[in-house]
């Protein structure tokens, strides 16, 4: 099989675009896993909001259980990565072997787990009496494919670190175009309304599980998975890695859910589900922010791994200068339509006048400090790509403790609205220690990894 990418040699500024574009776009294309949910629903009939404000609250539990696919995928990857740029073949096909085993344990445990806690996590996140019905419908069928969603999300990052990038967009790609065309099927034609948009993104991540897995078991790719070499050592540097990931993805999460009972909290009656149903529109440009955003610098950490395994401090630096200038460009375009066509993205969710003169208003407050976040994912994933995890994971959680604190003061001290500053607040307080710690900490890294033997 012809590989896409030689991680070691080529140019390292095409290099860096060929593996980030595919992934930032399957992130992208990913996005609407829950945009198009969120879209069809938000235009139902007579319940579109509130039947929006109950998706939104199962949003963040979905993504929480989805962050396992980040603490085994992205710690895998990485590690496999430095396996392969040392030469040593035979132990990464240990870490996809043992990584495959790993999600596929955790994605049936998860399924149990959520399943019968529900109803009182799903009321603790922010549902209220009104919008639980359509959360614990949603949420229901949702978690029939968390093995589904585990495996496809997880091992893909299998493929990206073998040169891959475009196979894993496919897989992705394949998924959202059977989500968007069985959304309106199930929705509307078959009358199912929320939990005919879970079945969809069911079924759609079963499309996009296969995909990826029948090119993991074919013979011709060059680490495979095969059932052999199990180890719980493999395992434990896996989830060491991993940790980081995986922690930043659930903590984001928690903010969300923070988020809501906090506008829950001070809203009141009368004004809390509308919040909500604001914050959830908010958050889904969000996404289209950080998902291909964390696709540029996810996807990038093979070349980053490899290399670092293979002791070339000076390709680290100059992809890393490029994934830097990438996520600026990036950011920069994203902070640009949030102010521009924010009224065009509310008018996919509401046509109510009221939300959707708060939503706009929460969109541009939530991007202020979009140049600050680029730099920061790329600290933070640049750190974990090189196994340097005391840094990566320090780093995130300043930054999500300055939200937290934010979150709980503003609305406290001005009104519900205020809480939405949390996040242009945390995105330039958090990015700015983590330039200083990358500039100060990156080259003594570099040099000893080079002495190391």
């Amino acid at each position: 099989m012809k590989q896409e990418n030689d991680l070691g040699r080529d140019p390292i500024g095409q290099l860096v675009w060929r593996v980030a574009l595919p992934s930032m776009l399957a992130q992208f294309v990913s996005v609407l896993y829950s945009i198009v949910d969120r879209m069809y629903i938000g235009n139902i009939a007579d319940i579109g909001e509130i039947a929006l404000a109950g998706v939104g609250v199962c949003g963040p539990v979905v993504t929480m259980a989805g962050a396992v696919a980040s603490l085994v995928g992205v710690g895998g990857a990485p590690l496999m990565s430095m396996r392969l740029g040392e030469g040593e073949s035979e132990k990464a096909r240990h870490i996809v072997a043992n990584a495959f085993v790993l999600l596929l344990g955790l994605g049936i445990a998860l399924t149990g787990l959520l399943f019968a806690l529900r109803r009182p996590m799903l009321l603790f996140f922010g549902a209220s009496e009104a919008t639980y019905p359509y959360a614990e419908s949603y949420f229901r069928w949702v978690l029939t494919g968390t093995v589904f969603s585990l495996l496809a999300t997880g091992m893909s990052q299998f493929i990206i670190c073998q040169g891959y990038a475009k196979v894993a967009m496919q897989a992705v790609v394949l998924g959202a175009v059977c989500n968007i065309v069985l959304d309106p099927i199930f929705i509307f034609l078959l009358d199912m309304g929320v939990a005919g948009a879970a079945i969809a993104t069911v079924l759609s991540q079963a499309a996009s599980c296969a995909y990826v897995l029948g090119f993991l078991f074919r013979r011709t790719t060059p680490v495979p998975i095969r059932f052999a070499g199990y180890s719980a050592r493999i395992v434990r540097r896996i989830l060491a890695i991993g940790f980081t990931p995986f922690a930043i993805i659930a903590v984001d999460n928690l903010m969300i859910i923070a988020m809501n009972m906090v506008l829950q909290r001070y809203g009141g009656p009368g004004q809390g589900d509308l919040l909500v149903t604001t914050a959830t529109i908010a958050q889904s440009f969000m996404l289209v922010v950080t998902m291909p955003l964390g696709g540029i610098t996810g996807g990038t950490q093979s070349i980053l791994a490899f290399n670092y395994g293979a002791r070339n401090a000076g390709r680290v630096r100059e992809a890393q200068r490029r994934i830097f200038l990438l996520c600026l460009l990036y950011t920069g375009l994203l902070q640009a339509l949030a102010w521009l066509a924010g009224p065009l993205f509310v008018r996919l969710f509401t046509a109510e006048a009221a939300v959707a003169e708060q939503a706009v208003w929460a969109i541009r407050v939530c991007t202020l400090m979009l140049l600050p976040l680029g730099l920061q994912y790329e600290v933070v994933d640049g750190f974990t790509a090189m196994g340097q995890v005391r840094f990566s994971l320090a780093l995130s959680f300043f930054r999500k403790a300055v939200y937290f604190a934010a979150l709980f003061l503003c609305p406290a001290l001005l009104g519900a609205k205020a809480a939405f500053y949390a996040e242009p607040i945390s995105d330039l307080l958090g990015p700015a220690l983590s330039l200083l710690v990358y500039a100060l900490c990156l080259p003594r890294v570099l040099e000893r990894r080079l002495t190391a033997g």
